[in-house]
């Protein structure tokens, strides 16, 4: 290997690893633990000893991993190093599946179908059965084939198994599904593993052809992989058995779309014989971010136990903000931000935020923009681009100003309502020949030449609608006038018939939009129409930053998977939020939801916030709010309180506490007294006051005679500065 000292260049978990290159190997890598540099140095080990790089293939789920993996082999060995298959699950199955042709039903030729094209495929399936789509909507339906499809369940099988009219509706589309593509030499992406399953089931001489070939398979996140891709390596490996897994069941966070955590917790029931090899040093974190992370995890009971440990210092203790709402949260991560930035401490784009759901960014992305920090999203789009809430605005713009034409021409049709392109095109045409605006044309569509009953009436009814809300603009609040829209047009109830992971998100950014209106209704602003068009006109009006750019990230915490960054924020970390509350149901969800928290963590390298809110304002509602049970799992000493700098003349120590100028003989008076004093009352400690009621301690500090004083916030009375003597407070 060009001279490489493995020795010296990896620990002896790792070393361990790349040399034990014979029979079925599973490596445990923990978060940071330098699992791609022991996948590459394994390959140019192996090739090092004499095997053919013909004969190794490695397997990952992103192209870019698999890119990465082969670019550094090639720098490794300093040789050609194209013989090795290097690539994704379905790049391998597409390339397989070409060269054996012969033995499916499809031609080489084959085409592999976008979600957009399965959907065309599949409302025409919809219609052609005659069901109604309400009940079988498209997205949904395909939803359901794609999961029988990863359980590697044919047609067929789901007729047999089918034991409702819906199941049998949903297998006879399945059926009629599949036999349109197969007309159409068409596969989707799930088609690719299950067919290659399939041959090699069906054909066992091309199975060992290729189990001959690839003598060395190595398999990437292997925790992340579905049932399809478990037969699929059971399959190759079953020649040699020299099989490779690496993957750490701490990060399996995708249970959602079919990946199975039981494929690497039983690894070693399917290969009795195999080497397990644990690779527990991290070089990413600190270990006040490890510890933390450590005894989160810990709680999982379905885990394979191991203990992250870095060499890379203790490092800054890891910051539990308590926020009055989710604006006070978002004006702590900006603040928070800011001064690291002012101190040099980092720059913008070494910070990352996540969140748990995309609905949580609206908040923060108005501060950021408000404070003046650039920042970009991953895995989403910014909250006012989306597509459902660009609908609900340009509504909103039509009923505020009839000749906004770009906004009719987005929601004329939207939902579908029979009012097409040709429609338009007509109106386009008479609106040009009798110099009228194409919004008039289309509102007296009895000018428009050869224009159908049916379209003639859709446009009546449409602009029917519009016109009784302009009647109820002056009468309802802005919130009112949307939910309105959002019921007339039935935008809603097609969201909610249509039961996908895809149609709740967008449920939830409505609500989350509606919770923004009743915001500004209830604000000291103009509470008008207009008022509120022109402060979201102003709120979204961003320059769009290139990935490259010196920015703040913001992203869902399944979408930072695989990426690190110097600094973290965690936010929303409350019961029902994070852990979301449709996983609170069953312990499985509730540890894929610790998992996830587990990985969020393990992204900082060097400082780690976590935030959570006493109220949220979220989906069209504000809720008291309880703090995570993640945050509560994890032991108080590995928290420090962050407190905000509201109060003037207040600052905080280097452990976030807050810290009043006082004389000398004051301060020892406070330390004298804070041990006793600080089992009194925490920041988090639900309490009672004869008075004001039940809150929440926000706030506790010493004054200048060595007082306690406690800031808490109560449900009914708001927030309240107490002295802890007097105070007729106790806990709850």
């Amino acid at each position: 290997m060009m001279g490489i000292d493995l020795e010296r260049e990896l620990n002896p978990q790792q070393l361990a690893a790349v040399r034990q290159t014979e029979g079925p190997v599973i490596i445990f890598a923990g978060a940071g633990s330098g699992k791609t540099r022991v996948l590459t140095y394994r390959i140019a080990h192996l090739l090092d000893i004499g095997v053919s790089p013909f004969r190794v293939m490695a397997v990952t789920f992103t192209n870019r991993a698999a890119a990465e993996m082969r670019e550094r082999v090639l720098r490794l060995v300093g040789r050609d190093a194209r013989d090795l298959w290097v690539s994704t699950f379905h790049s391998m199955a597409v390339r397989i599946l070409r060269r054996e042709a012969r033995f499916i039903p499809y031609d080489s030729s084959f085409i592999i179908y976008d979600d957009a094209d399965q959907m065309t495929v599949m409302k025409h399936c919809i219609q052609e059965l005659r069901l109604d789509d309400r009940k079988f909507r498209p997205r949904g339906v395909l939803a359901e084939i794609s999961g029988f499809k990863n359980e590697l369940v044919t047609p067929k099988q789901c007729q047999e198994l089918a034991s409702s009219v819906r199941e049998d509706g949903v297998a006879g589309l399945y059926s009629l599904y599949q036999e349109k593509l197969l007309r159409q030499n068409a596969m989707d992406f799930d088609d690719l593993l299950m067919q290659v399953v399939e041959l090699f089931r069906a054909e066992p001489t091309v199975l060992e052809r290729y189990q001959d070939r690839f003598q060395y398979i190595m398999v990437d996140e292997y925790q992340d992989t579905n049932h399809a891709q478990y037969v699929l390596v059971r399959q190759l490996a079953g020649g040699r058995r020299n099989i490779c897994v690496v993957g750490d069941d701490d990060q399996s966070i995708y249970g959602w779309r079919g990946a199975d955590i039981r494929n690497i917790l039983t690894f070693e029931k399917d290969y009795p014989e195999v080497k397990v090899i644990k690779l527990e040093q991290n070089y990413r974190s600190t270990q006040c971010i490890l510890a933390v992370a450590n005894a989160l995890i810990s709680h999982n009971r379905g885990r394979k136990p191991k203990e992250l440990w870095t060499s890379n210092g203790v490092g800054d203790p890891v910051s539990c903000y308590q926020s009055c709402d989710e604006k006070d949260e978002a004006m702590f991560v900006t603040s928070e931000i800011r001064e690291l930035v002012n101190r040099e401490e980092a720059s913008y784009r070494d910070c990352a935020v996540f969140y748990r759901t995309h609905a949580q960014s609206r908040a923060l992305e108005e501060e950021f923009i408000r404070s003046g920090i650039p920042y970009r999203i991953y895995g989403g789009v910014r909250f006012y681009e989306r597509r459902e809430i660009k609908d609900i605005l340009a509504y909103l713009r039509l009923v505020a100003n009839p000749a906004d034409e770009v906004s009719l021409r987005r929601v004329i049709n939207v939902p579908r309502r029979g009012i097409g392109e040709t429609t338009i095109a007509r109106a386009e045409e008479a609106a040009s020949r009798e110099g009228k605006s194409l919004a008039y044309l289309l509102e007296h569509a009895e000018r428009i030449p050869d224009l159908g009953k049916r379209a003639q009436e859709a446009l009546k009814n449409f602009f029917q609608m519009v016109n009784t809300w302009r009647k109820l603009e002056s009468g309802v609040n802005v919130a009112g006038l949307a939910e309105r829209i959002l019921e007339d047009t039935g935008y809603l109830s097609i969201l909610e018939a249509d039961d996908t992971a895809e149609a709740e998100t967008r449920l939830e950014n409505l609500k989350e939009f509606l919770g923004v209106a009743e915001r500004y209704d209830c604000s000291d602003m103009d509470s008008s129409l207009d008022g509120f068009l022109e402060e979201l006109a102003l709120v979204t009006d961003i320059d769009n930053y290139e990935p490259g750019e010196n920015a703040v990230v913001l992203m869902t915490i399944h979408g930072a998977k695989g990426m690190e960054f110097p600094v973290v924020f965690i936010t929303g970390l409350e019961e029902g939020i994070f852990p979301h509350a449709h996983a609170l149901m069953e312990q499985d969800d509730v540890e894929e939801e610790r998992r996830l928290c587990y990985v969020g963590i393990t992204r900082a390298r060097e400082k780690l916030y976590f935030s959570w809110a006493i109220r949220r304002f979220i989906y069209g509602n504000s809720e008291p709010k309880g703090p995570s049970r993640f945050l509560e799992e994890i032991p108080p000493e590995y928290l420090c309180p962050a407190f905000c700098r509201r109060g003037g003349g207040r600052d905080t120590d280097k452990k976030g506490h807050t810290v009043q100028e006082s004389s000398a003989g004051n301060k020892e008076a406070a330390a004298a007294t804070a041990a006793a004093a600080a089992d009194a009352f925490r920041v988090g400690d639900k309490v009672e006051h004869k008075k004001f009621g039940r809150g929440v301690v926000m706030e506790t500090k010493f004054g200048p005679g060595g007082d306690l004083e406690i800031y808490v916030s109560f449900e009914s009375a708001g927030f309240k500065h107490l002295m802890a003597k007097y105070a007729p407070l106790k806990k709850a």
